[in-house]
């Protein structure tokens, strides 16, 4: 009878918590849900840009249904692939072609190159009395290397990932905490505003977010030995502010959790999307509104400004957007963490 009495005791203790009800059922298939539309996106199609002599090759890139762009000058199509326009550009000046691999994303430089031996292929029997090693195309790397580890390639991604993650957790349980024991509501009283209050938890918490962004991003390059092509500085920058968007994140909804349970309960609501959007999956295979979704995340922003820094050695006219959004998220939360402390206190 005791240990029926203790069953129907946790029974009704989850029956009644509509959230965790809803994380055990409902989450489990959003999450799955998510997976299966990122796993099962459409396969990349690279585009490729021409320049030179390149009727012949256009034409075998058009039959396979390949997006090619000719450009009138070879700096139009350097420039279109140091923007990410493009995914190779090829001229054609001799013999063979000279292809240039933008070489950031291996997905992109296999597709390209599966393409590219295609195309070559296609065109070997329409010039008699040349060999093969002849059309061989030269290959080359705008960024990387073609022995781009993959540790190089996901690296700034997984900084990013990890930052907003453990700043996230760690920053909503503390204040969770402060709430629970009442420390929250005795600053409350006192004639502090909520703004004040705010600020303090966010300066207090982002002392110790400097430290850990300084740590893995040193960690990373200097050990892990992850490729960087940029700034230190700037990689310091960006997942400093991935720290102060977790930060004030976290923060926010501990408001609306009572206790640590709820609190990691939004791990796979609000986490878990963010990392399959966050460039591990070339964006352009998901459908459009996934991809929506992915741009209305900080981790997405800071993921993309670390790959521009350490992959493409790209400096501050290339990473100012990502780092204004994620600038603008973070004064948006804190501005919410505001307005969510009247419910504590009416001032």
């Amino acid at each position: 009878m005791r240990i029926r009495a203790i069953t129907l005791r946790i029974l009704q203790q989850f029956i009644h918590d509509k959230r965790t009800m809803a994380l055990m059922f409902i989450a489990p298939l959003l999450v799955l849900s998510l997976m299966s539309l990122v796993f099962n996106g459409d396969d990349y199609e690279p585009k490729f840009g021409v320049y030179g002599n390149t009727q012949a090759i256009s034409a075998a890139f058009e039959k396979q249904s390949t997006a090619v762009v000719e450009y009138t000058t070879a700096e139009l199509g350097n420039e279109a692939l140091k923007e990410g326009e493009i995914d190779a550009l090829v001229t054609v000046s001799g013999a063979a072609p000279e292809v240039v691999l933008e070489g950031s994303n291996p997905t992109a430089n296999r597709a390209a190159l599966m393409a590219l031996q295609e195309a070559v292929q296609s065109l070997q029997p329409a010039i008699p009395g040349q060999g093969q090693g002849q059309l061989k195309p030269q290959i080359s790397y705008l960024y990387g290397a073609e022995d781009m580890s993959t540790i190089d390639r996901f690296g700034p991604i997984m900084i990013g990932v990890f930052v907003f993650f453990f700043v996230f957790l760690i920053a909503g349980v503390s204040l969770l905490r402060e709430r629970t024991t009442g420390t929250l509501e005795r600053l409350l009283s006192t004639p502090l505003k909520r703004w004040e209050v705010v600020l303090g938890y966010v300066c207090g918490f982002g002392i110790f977010t400097v430290f850990q962004a300084l740590l893995i991003s040193w960690f990373s390059i200097q050990v892990l030995g992850i490729m960087m092509a940029g700034s230190f500085g700037y990689v310091l920058l960006v997942t400093l502010l991935l720290s102060m968007t977790a930060l004030t994140l976290g923060t926010l909804l501990s408001a609306f959790a009572a206790n640590e349970l709820q609190m990691m309960q939004f791990i796979p609501l609000i986490i878990v999307p963010q990392i399959f959007l966050s460039g591990l999956f070339p964006m352009d295979t998901l459908p459009v509104w996934l991809q929506r979704i992915g741009l209305a995340t900080p981790i997405y922003y800071g993921s993309e400004a670390l790959m521009d820094i350490m992959i493409r050695g790209k400096g501050w006219s290339d990473i100012a957007l990502d780092v204004f959004v994620l600038i603008g998220f973070s004064l948006l939360f804190m501005l919410l963490n505001v307005l969510a402390l009247r419910k504590h206190r009416k001032m």
